[in-house]
């Protein structure tokens, strides 16, 4: 059995591919800077943009830093049972693909919140913009925090060093997004997601050949993983597999029919045919690269079980497991593949800073500026503004991830609990606006703020009740604390609250005719 490649960190062959790999990035962005002249052309291509980029640029925004941090931990510490979730992808397919696009679709708009005003009031469309930014800003401060706590692991450097990595990936980010708008991201976002892939097949071939073979696939439930049932009807339980499948598909239905990050890139297409391919190829690729990083997990678990002496003092691949696909790429990658995906690493936290920040300025300059009649007098002016408040962005986005930290739990839990909180919420308005005839503002404030209490409730139901802690009775020491409602159950509470008081708030606030 090999020993395995073993450095002290990242050598410079693997620092001169990160470098080319940012720079290439802002030149793409300068490229396309210069083709502007428009903010259509801006925040929407020519709304005639290849459906296939448009679905990876999709999977790379909504999915990277969550897909390529968390799944190989989740598997190593926890357990695989929460990969039982892509069995809900080709049920949101039907669901987005035949029943949302379709509507969305006839609707050729830049903000996704200008169809809440024609049909529920200007406060409607209010209501969706500040929770919708509130959402981005939050995730994407998430996911830059994510991507740099695991850089340190890999450079091997204290963690006092966080801030400057968040700053250096914001600022790459930013500045290739702010010159070059929705057709350079999306052509980062190909880069980005062949990096995701090719990152992950790389580690899993090195472990394979190290293992010698597939002698790494379990045959059996590991000793360290968590108990995940089928179902249970313990709230607390962590994981489920019902409950995986069910948060999932109320996910990917909330995001796709409310952020405008997905509804700007629908509206960027030819029509609803050209949307429902690209929907289509951001969910193939979501399987791929999940799956992919499930076998990553289970991998690098039976690696370095074989390999003990090449984790630090102290280190458990249970407590630990988070650090586990770093420390192995930093490690026991040959300099220039570790580089490769290193590379990637950044990749998964510029794909989701990128897209966000064109959709908040999307946002900001369309329902706001331009709503407000704030709008510059010349086209050009325009643009400047947009990439100006761009820029602005990205400096909160910056700002906002060193806060990250003081969340409780793994980058799996942490993730959940901050980007699950609003997409129901969002998506509400939507369905209300849309599909219920009856549908008024006042009782849709009520179904949305009822929504948000329930999500809120039940994502620090642990900080805010206790947490039940398990303790070793031999050692004394807290070996997990779950919180009294899991985090898998965010999604479909909030959004069944929310559908059912807004719905009964709608009726009781419905305008009567008047009697003669």
């Amino acid at each position: 059995m090999m020993e395995g490649h073993t450095s002290t960190g990242l050598q410079p062959a693997d620092w001169i591919i990160i470098v080319l790999y940012a720079a290439s990035t802002i030149g793409l962005g300068a490229w396309f800077a210069r083709r502007q002249k428009s903010t259509r052309e801006y925040f929407l291509g020519d709304g005639q943009m290849n459906w296939l980029l448009i679905g990876v640029s999709l999977f790379a925004t909504l999915l990277s830093t969550i897909t390529y941090l968390s799944t190989p931990g989740e598997v190593i510490g926890k357990g695989p049972a929460d990969l039982v979730k892509l069995l809900a992808l080709p049920f949101a397919y039907v669901v987005v693909g035949y029943w949302l696009l379709p509507v969305y679709m006839r609707h050729r708009v830049t903000s996704a919140y200008e169809l809440l005003e024609a049909r529920l009031g200007l406060s409607t469309r209010l209501l969706g913009v500040g929770l919708f930014l509130v959402l981005r800003l939050v995730w994407m401060s998430v996911l830059v925090y994510m991507a740099a706590q695991a850089m340190v692991v890999m450079m091997r450097v204290d963690e006092q060093w966080i801030p400057a990595i968040v700053v250096a990936t914001g600022a790459v980010s930013v500045i290739y997004t702010s010159l070059g708008g929705l057709r350079a991201v999306v052509i980062t976002d190909l880069l980005q997601t062949i990096l995701l892939f090719g990152g992950a097949a790389l580690v899993l071939i090195v472990a394979t050949i190290d293992a010698g073979g597939f002698g790494w696939i379990p045959r059996q439930w590991h000793a360290q993983w968590d108990e995940q049932p089928l179902f249970s009807f313990d709230p607390s339980v962590r994981i489920t597999m019902v409950g995986s499948f069910l948060s999932l598909f109320t996910w990917m239905i909330c995001t796709a029919g409310g952020d405008q990050v997905s509804v700007q890139r629908f509206m960027s297409t030819r029509d609803a045919q050209a949307a429902r391919r690209s929907y289509g190829t951001q969910l193939t690729v979501n399987a791929l690269v999940t799956l992919t990083l499930g076998l990553v997990g289970l991998a690098l678990l039976y690696y370095y079980e074989q390999h003990r002496q090449l984790l630090p003092d102290g280190f458990s691949l249970k407590k630990d497991a988070d650090d586990v696909f770093p420390l192995f790429i930093a490690n026991q990658l040959p300099p220039g593949v570790s580089g490769f995906v290193v590379a990637a690493m950044f990749a998964a936290g510029m794909s989701s800073i990128d897209s966000g920040v064109n959709s908040i300025t999307a946002v900001v300059m369309t329902d706001l500026l331009d709503r407000f009649n704030l709008r510059p007098r010349t086209e050009r002016a325009h643009v400047f503004a947009a990439r100006l408040l761009a820029l602005t962005i990205g400096i909160v986005v910056v700002v906002g991830s060193l806060y990250v930290g003081r969340i409780e739990g793994n980058f799996f839990t942490v993730t959940n609990k901050t980007v699950n909180l609003l997409p129901p919420v969002i998506f509400s308005l939507f369905f209300f606006a849309l599909f219920v005839p009856f549908a008024n503002a006042p009782g849709v404030w009520v179904g949305c703020l009822l929504g948000t209490a329930t999500a809120a409730l039940i994502a620090f139901s642990g900080e805010i009740f206790g947490y039940h802690e398990f303790v070793d009775p031999k050692s004394g020491k807290v070996l997990t604390k779950l919180a009294p409602v899991t985090f898998q159950w965010m999604g479909p509470a909030s959004l069944t609250v929310n559908l059912a008081a807004g719905t009964l708030a709608c009726w009781i606030f419905r305008r009567r005719p008047r009697s003669v």
